[in-house]
C-alpha cells in the first residue's frame, strides 16, 4: 500500500535504454526435444583441458574459502609469458566481464561506442547496458575496414571495440592496420582489442595489439581462458593497459571475481604452454583440412572466410541454404552456430572439432550440396 492507503498501480521500470538490448544467445548443445549434440557451436576446445590445470582445480576445491581477491599469483603468471608488468594486469569473470566495465568506465547515456558489423554480440549489449549509443561500422570482407570505423567517429565516441581475430568471422586485422586504426583515434577515445582466439595464431605471428597496450593509455587488451586454454566452463579472463585504465577497471569488477578453483586452473594452464602449442597445431591442422573440403565445394556455392580463429565461418550462397544444412548438420548429432541475428543468414560458423567430427561435419554439407544441385 502507498502512503494515502492506494495500492500503487505502478511497477519498478528499467532505464530506456535496458530494453533495447537483446539477451545474449550461446550456442545450441540440445536438440529441440533435448537430444544432446556433439557441440562446434560455441569454439570450445576438442582437446579439453589441460591435465595440469585439472590436477590444480581439483587441489584447489575449498567451496567455503574465499578466493584471493586479486588474482595475484595468476597475474604474475601472466605477466612472466607475455613480459607484462602485473600491475597492469586486471582479471575479470571472463573476458566478458572486462568488455562489459570498459564501456561502463568510459562510456554513458550521450554517449557511443563503435564497434564492426559482424563483430561479437556483446559489444552492443555492452554499449547499450550502460546507456550509450552503438555505432556499427561497415565490414570490408567480413572483416575490419579501418577507414570504415574511423569514418565512424564523432565528438560522441568514447570506445571503440576490435576482435581480432574476430568472432564471428575469423577474420585478422594486420599490425599494421591495427597500428593504424589506433593512431587515428582521438586520445581520449578507448580502443578495446578482444583478442579472444589470440593463442591460435601461429607463433610467429602477432597483431601488435599487446605492444599498442603497453605504449599507450588509451589501449586495453582483452583475453580469455575459455577458449585454447580449455576453461570455458570457470569463467576466467585478463586484461592488459595503461595503469588508469587498469584501475578504472579495478574499481567497477565484481570483488572475488575470479574463483579459487579457477584461479588454480589457469595458473597451472598458464604453465602449461605445451597443452597450448598442441591445441594450437591441431586446430590449425583441421582447420586447413576443412576450408580445403569447403573448397572443393565451390562449384556448389559453398565458400568460407578466411580464418585465424578456432572456427571457419562457411558461406551458403548457392542452391543449399544455410537453414537446411543447419538441420542435416543437427540430424547428424552436431551443433554449429547460425546466426542470422547478427546478420548472416546464409553462413553457418562451425568450431573446429576433432578430426572425426571434422570429417562428419564435411560428409553431412557435401552430401546435401550435392542433392540440392
Amino acid at each position: 500500500m502507498s502512503g494515502n492507503g492506494k495500492t500503487p498501480t505502478q511497477k519498478p521500470a528499467p532505464k530506456p535504454w535496458i530494453e533495447g538490448i537483446h539477451a545474449y544467445v550461446p550456442g545450441k548443445s540440445a536438440t529441440a526435444d533435448g537430444r544432446p549434440l556433439v557441440k562446434l557451436s560455441a569454439n570450445e576446445n576438442p582437446l579439453g583441458t589441460s591435465p595440469m590445470a585439472l590436477a590444480a582445480r581439483d587441489a584447489a576445491n575449498r567451496p567455503a574459502t574465499y578466493p584471493d581477491p586479486d588474482s595475484k599469483e595468476l597475474r604474475a603468471a601472466l605477466g612472466e609469458l607475455h613480459g607484462i608488468d602485473p600491475a597492469r594486469i586486471v582479471c575479470g569473470t571472463g573476458s566478458d566481464e572486462l568488455l562489459h566495465i570498459a564501456a561502463q568506465g568510459y562510456a554513458g547515456p550521450g554517449d557511443e561506442v563503435i564497434y564492426v558489423r559482424y563483430g561479437f554480440a556483446v559489444y552492443d549489449i555492452a554499449a547499450r547496458r550502460c546507456g550509450a549509443d552503438p555505432v556499427v561500422a561497415p565490414d570490408r570482407d567480413y572483416g575490419t575496414d579501418v577507414d570504415a570505423v574511423l569514418a565512424c567517429v564523432t565528438e560522441r565516441t568514447r570506445v571503440v571495440f576490435v576482435a581480432n581475430p574476430n568472432n564471428p568471422t575469423g577474420t585478422y586485422l594486420a599490425p599494421a592496420e591495427l597500428a593504424r586504426l589506433h593512431a587515428g583515434l582521438p586520445p581520449h577515445v578507448l580502443l578495446v582489442i578482444d583478442q579472444a582466439y589470440g593463442e591460435y595464431l601461429g607463433e610467429a605471428e602477432d597483431d601488435g595489439g599487446l605492444a599498442l597496450a603497453a605504449a599507450h593509455d588509451n589501449v586495453l587488451v582483452t583475453r580469455t581462458f575459455s577458449k585454447i586454454y580449455g576453461l570455458a566452463g570457470d569463467r576466467i579472463g585478463w586484461g592488459t593497459g595503461g595503469p588508469d585504465v587498469i584501475d578504472v577497471l579495478n574499481r567497477i569488477r565484481g570483488p572475488f571475481n575470479v574463483g579459487l578453483t579457477g584461479q588454480a586452473a589457469a595458473l597451472a594452464a598458464v604453465r602449461d604452454q605445451d597443452f597450448v602449442r598442441a591445441s594450437r597445431e591441431h586446430n590449425a591442422a583441421e582447420r586447413a583440412r576443412f576450408e580445403k573440403a569447403m573448397a572443393a565445394l565451390g562449384n556448389h556455392g559453398i565458400r568460407t572466410v578466411p580464418s585465424k580463429a578456432n572456427f571457419v565461418l562457411v558461406l551458403f550462397e548457392g542452391a543449399l541454404s544455410a537453414k537446411t544444412a543447419l538441420d542435416a548438420i543437427g540430424a547428424a548429432g552436431y551443433a554449429v552456430r547460425h546466426l542470422p541475428g547478427q546478420g548472416l543468414p546464409d553462413a553457418l560458423r562451425i568450431t573446429i572439432g576433432t578430426a572425426a567430427q571434422m570429417d562428419a561435419v564435411t560428409a553431412v554439407i557435401q552430401r546435401e550440396a550435392e542433392q540440392a544441385s
